[in-house]
């Protein structure tokens, strides 16, 4: 190793050369271009003062830290250093990976036994914006951003308590990412914050990117198409959850905050549903009940009833589907299944370009496209308007992920009914109902209250009940 023999105890992986310190952080970080190390003198004594300018604000560092070790004499460095949390340091793998979190490390050649980090992060942060697609009509305008501190702040204020607690991991062997666990500790259920931590510490990967993976590492079923984390980038929302019981969990450099556990339900409910009066409330959260069941039944239950059972149709309503089916030289379900390609087309080129030429593209590709789609033969009109509603339907859910889940459903169900019509229908929400009864989130049942049965869980589920019927008169929850 270069500049010396290194100190041997465990306490201590310093070297006791100046050099030989600055030789072994390049080498660690690979002799990177963006590694500066000053070279000053601190009580007639050379000094190193070293940092990674990508990370720190240069401006910070020579008005707090340049600065006053050249006007500062022999002045104690905690004097020098009033405005900066200044801590010490024995190993040099601690330190190298303080300046990859925008932290400066001060050497002096008096004193070899030990190393200074100077907290001088840069602050490179977007302001704080309400999400777009969380967006609401009445209550708080603002959302989570990049910075974990920042978004602990919000919530903070959200919660005025000293129940809330938050535990810190790191996560990444390569290159590590804190992580904040959070939750109030006379509400949550120990066993789920013991489950959380635990999968957290089990997570081995060199590097977590972002929310999706930790997901995807702690799912009880991580082959279900259902999520069974809700997530959300608004601090009232993750508040609201935090003050039911539920666990929160955010990484760094990520604006999205992971709830556990969950329920069907929770994917349905929004915080406009407690801002409105209770009778608004829960008819909105009825209708996006019911979207849920037409975007991915509606094009499956048309397939059925055209191939199968259209002798169920009224006798004016079966001519006027038979008359549009005349010119179209395919079964329904090859209809169904070519307009749903064009609608995920469309929706995927909408989101992959710029916000006006994407509702550009969405709208007049949709026009276009539909016209020129049914003339040509190809498709029918009344195909056309079950796949319309069927994807209005998918828009009303709030998550997106969910959103996803029934898109992706709908294709299965579709098979199943161009082969064995309503049975088929029957059949496969069977499978799927079976399959949500036995799905967990985190040992909660998935449909609760629904299965187990819990009547007085059915207050915030389909609908909204009052708040004095959920919480009581005085404002505690009424846990079931």
């Amino acid at each position: 190793m270069a500049g010396g023999q290194a100190v041997t105890s465990s306490e201590q992986t310093i070297y006791p050369s100046l050099d030989g310190n600055i030789s072994y952080i390049r080498d660690k970080l690979c002799h990177t271009d963006d590694l500066k190390v000053r070279h000053l003198t601190y009580r007639g004594q050379s000094s190193a003062l070293i940092y990674l300018e990508s990370t720190v604000d240069p401006t910070l560092i020579e008005r707090n830290v340049i600065r006053p070790l050249r006007q500062g004499g022999d002045e104690d460095l905690s004097q020098l250093f009033l405005t900066l949390r200044l801590e010490t340091e024995h190993k040099l793998d601690q330190g190298t990976q303080s300046l990859l979190s925008g932290n400066c490390l001060f050497f002096t050649k008096d004193n070899m036994k030990q190393f200074y980090v100077l907290t001088t992060p840069a602050k490179y942060e977007r302001s704080i914006t309400e999400p777009e697609n969380e967006g609401i009509i009445r209550g708080a305008h603002n959302g989570f951003i990049e910075d974990l501190t920042v978004n602990l702040y919000q919530i903070r204020q959200q919660i005025s308590s000293t129940d809330l607690k938050v535990h810190y991991h790191n996560i990444g062997s390569t290159a590590p990412r804190k992580v904040a666990v959070m939750y109030m500790n006379n509400l949550a259920d120990p066993t789920v914050i013991k489950k959380v931590e635990g999968r957290l510490k089990g997570i081995t990967i060199d590097s977590v990117i972002s929310t999706g993976f930790i997901q995807e590492f702690m799912e009880d079923q991580p082959f279900s198409i259902f999520p069974q984390f809700l997530n959300t980038e608004r601090p009232d929302h993750t508040g609201a959850y935090l003050l039911d019981g539920h666990v929160v969990i955010m990484l760094e450099g990520d604006p999205t905050a992971l709830i556990v556990p969950v329920s069907f339900f929770c994917f349905y409910q929004t915080p406009d549903d407690y801002s409105n009066r209770w009778m608004i409330a829960s008819f909105v959260r009825f209708i996006r009940l019911l979207s849920f069941i037409t975007a991915f039944q509606l094009p499956a239950f048309y397939i059925a009833i055209v191939a199968f059972h259209s002798n169920i149709l009224p006798i004016q309503l079966f001519f006027t589907v038979q008359g549009s089916l005349t010119r179209v030289p395919y079964p329904p379900l090859v209809e169904a299944m070519l307009l749903e390609l064009i609608f995920e087309l469309l929706r995927e080129a909408g989101l992959r370009l710029p916000s006006r030429v994407g509702q550009t593209i969405g709208i007049v590709g949709g026009l276009v496209i539909g016209d020129a789609i049914v003339k040509a033969g190809f498709v029918s009109y009344t195909m056309i308007i079950v796949v319309a509603l069927t994807a209005i339907s998918s828009f009303l859910i709030p998550s997106n992920e969910m959103s996803s889940a029934i898109r992706i459903l709908r294709f299965p169900l579709m098979i199943c009914a161009s082969i064995f019509g309503l049975i088929g229908i029957a059949f496969g929400l069977t499978i799927l109902f079976i399959h949500l009864c036995k799905l967990e989130s985190f040992g909660k049942p998935y449909l609760s209250p629904l299965a187990p049965l819990k009547i007085k869980g059915f207050k915030d589920a389909f609908l909204r009940f009052p708040i004095w019927t959920i919480r009581g008169r005085h404002g505690e929850k009424k846990h079931n």
